[in-house]
């Protein structure tokens, strides 16, 4: 019997805090946290710096199929959301 992945948030909205996961190995989580996201869903991110070169990748890789929303923009704390387009 296989298991089906549900993605549970009644919002939509899926919580992503960079700071705990190790430099290297950062961006690949991302990226793998953003394709496992179905249309119309969320990827809210949390960084502890603005990141600049991240966003640039994402544009390259999913063209406009994520759009990029501040959410907060202050020192130590940066959280952006990582919408999925229908």
């Amino acid at each position: 019997m296989t298991q089906q992945h549900l993605h549970l948030s009644p919002d939509n909205i899926y919580p992503f805090d960079a700071r705990g996961i190790a430099k290297r190995f950062r961006h690949a989580a991302i990226f793998g946290a953003l394709d496992a996201l179905k249309p119309g869903e969320t990827m809210r991110f949390c960084n502890d710096h603005d990141p600049l070169p991240l966003l640039a990748q994402l544009q390259t890789r999913y063209l406009d199929r994520v759009s990029i929303q501040y959410q907060r923009r202050d020192p130590g704390e940066i959280i952006i959301d990582f919408n999925v387009v229908k």
